[in-house]
């Protein structure tokens, strides 16, 4: 069963871990999608990939980097995948960058630049998307939280901050949207298998483990499957939530 048959999706921070799995699943489900990245020689490599992997999906798949913080950009963008596929269904606001450093040598650009990219750029892509979305009769919006945003970090603190205001971005915008036939969620993961976790040693990612119920690092698709219920209609009556991906992990 496809379960997004028919239907057009714009994933940002597409070209790796958590995205590419949204990607893959995405396709595998029916839809055409437009993976996003930051540069174009990594879009090119994750379309690459696929169409390796897929060669079917060719013709259901296109690659993008607009600049996320540029609204003109994102409207580009937005208006592009429109010319493409006749609509745009699925907006993942998945690009974000993360940070660990303590507060006393915070520098001042640097939680700017966290909030930049992970608050702003998802404004800017849901405003985008939400203006195409009312013209067609709706649509569903996603935004990548993360398990910090509900219980914070203790260094780093642009990054918990920066996934809380898109909680509230994302319970904010469900209420207004919904008028228009358009959901808005979000997914919390927990700790993910991405580059970054797979490159740990074993003195820190044990201890990490251990404070898991479930016992083990979450997968990409683990967290993809999430995206997936939320895009579908099978959430039909679901916005405004904030669905953990963590294994029950409190950290």
């Amino acid at each position: 069963m496809e379960l997004l048959k028919g239907k057009t999706a714009m994933v940002t921070g597409g070209t790796r871990g958590i995205g590419y799995a949204i990607v893959k699943l995405y396709l595998d489900n029916g839809a055409s999608v437009a993976l996003c990245g930051s540069r174009q020689e990594t879009v090119d490599k994750a379309l690459q990939n696929i169409k390796a992997e897929n060669p079917e999906y060719a013709s259901r798949v296109i690659g993008l980097c607009p600049n996320l913080q540029n609204p003109q950009e994102v409207e580009k963008a937005v208006a592009t995948v429109k010319e493409s596929f006749g609509r745009l269904d699925i907006m993942v606001n998945n690009a974000g960058v993360s940070a660990r450093g303590s507060l006393y040598e915070y520098k001042p650009e640097e939680f700017a630049g966290t909030m930049a990219l992970n608050v702003n750029a998802v404004f800017n892509c849901a405003q985008a998307a939400a203006k195409v979305m009312k013209e067609q009769g709706g649509g569903v919006i996603l935004n990548t939280s993360s398990m910090v945003s509900i219980y914070g970090q203790p260094s780093g603190v642009a990054y918990p901050a920066s996934k809380f205001a898109v909680n509230g971005l994302t319970k904010s915008l469900a209420r207004e949207l919904g008028r228009d036939n358009i959901r808005v969620n979000a997914v919390a993961p927990g700790v993910i298998r991405t580059d970054m976790v797979a490159s740990l040693p074993d003195e820190v990612i044990k201890p990490l483990i251990a404070t898991i119920p479930l016992g083990r690092v979450g997968e990409p698709e683990d967290v993809a499957n999430a995206f997936l219920y939320l895009a579908s209609d099978m959430a039909s009556y679901v916005t405004g939530e904030i669905l953990s991906v963590d294994g029950a992990a409190r950290t």
